[in-house]
């Protein structure tokens, strides 16, 4: 993109033709005058900015103009004296009109110099409060731009943790509803299982009335067989004990008849010894006196009264065996 002009053509023609006018020369000015007046640089300083080139082309435009088509310089044939004398008279009232317009323009030009001097004075005050505030900005700036910063990283960390929290959720979420859908596949079973309980506890009560309905019956009939069996036990009981009874009667009755046979065997004993002792003692006597004469007589009469005493004896010893 091409670089815009600092000066238009028209304000260069002006400022030109203020240079020369400011020269005071009565006629148009030749070309080594024209260039000794006006130079690039001289009205680059005048204009304050511009190209160089492209004010040198507008010099050399201007030059044309006013030097070489000058009409103090310009031959032409067939004008009267007169009329190029009026020419003159014109060129320099032009001339002057220009000058005239060239110290106006000046005086505006210090006007707007003094005002633009004042301007810039108060836009450099502004510009250096602007400055200031804009120091002051950058301060804070700095001071937010590293608060974000600390806010980013914090924002960073918060959103990791925070997608580590939705994987956390979704992983949750998944185990959840897996443990949802076990609960409700146990709960259905349970249902089922629970069901099915209860319909066998039903059959199972109903079986466990009517064998309990049968139980009943059997001990009603076994509590009515052993309460008849055991008014058999007692009558047949009683039968006992009275049997019982008889038995000890007779029993003691035996004791007592034994007790007494026994007394009479002792004293049937002791007899029998007192009777053997004073048979004894007879035969001892009278074998003494009867021992010189009848000597083997003797010897068989006491035997034979010996085994005639003894079968007494024996026979009373077997009846108490007996008794």
């Amino acid at each position: 993109m091409p670089r815009p002009a600092a000066a238009t053509p028209d304000q260069i023609r002006s400022t030109v033709l203020a240079m020369l006018a400011e020269a005071g020369d009565a006629t148009p000015a030749t070309g080594a005058r024209f260039r000794q007046l006006v130079s690039v640089r001289k009205l680059r300083a005048r204009l304050g900015a511009g190209d160089p080139a492209t004010l040198a082309r507008a010099l050399n435009a201007i030059e044309a103009e006013v030097v070489r088509s000058g009409l103090a310089e310009i031959a032409m044939p067939g004008i009267p004296p007169d009329i190029a004398e009026q020419m003159r008279a014109l060129w320099q009232a032009a001339v002057t009109v220009q000058l005239d317009d060239v110290v106006r323009l000046k005086a505006e030009a210090q006007q707007a110099i003094a005002v633009a001097d004042a301007a810039r004075t108060d836009a450099e005050l502004r510009v250096e409060l602007l400055r200031q505030e804009v120091t002051e900005l950058r301060s804070a700036l700095t001071a937010r731009d590293a608060e974000l910063a600390d806010l980013r990283a914090q924002n960073t960390s918060v959103r990791e943790r925070c997608a580590a929290l939705d994987a956390a959720l979704q992983d949750r979420q998944a185990q959840l509803d897996t443990v949802a859908a076990e609960r409700a596949g146990l709960d259905r079973t349970h249902a089922k299982a629970l069901a099915d309980a209860q319909h066998r506890y039903e059959a199972l009560s109903k079986q466990l009335l009517q064998e309990t309905a049968h139980q009943r019956e059997a001990v009603k009939k076994e509590h009515e067989q052993f309460a008849s069996q055991l008014k058999f036990a007692e009558r047949r009981l009683a039968v006992l004990e009275g049997e019982r009874d008889r038995l000890e009667g007779e029993l003691a009755h035996e004791r007592g008849t034994r007790q007494q046979a026994v007394g009479e065997a002792l004293a049937l004993k002791a007899v029998n010894a007192s009777q053997h002792a004073q048979l004894d003692e007879l035969m001892r006597i009278m074998s003494a006196i009867d021992a010189p004469r009848r000597a083997p007589v003797a010897s068989t009469g006491l035997a034979t009264a010996r085994r005639t005493k003894a079968t007494p004896k024996s026979g009373a010893a077997t009846r108490a065996k007996k008794s």
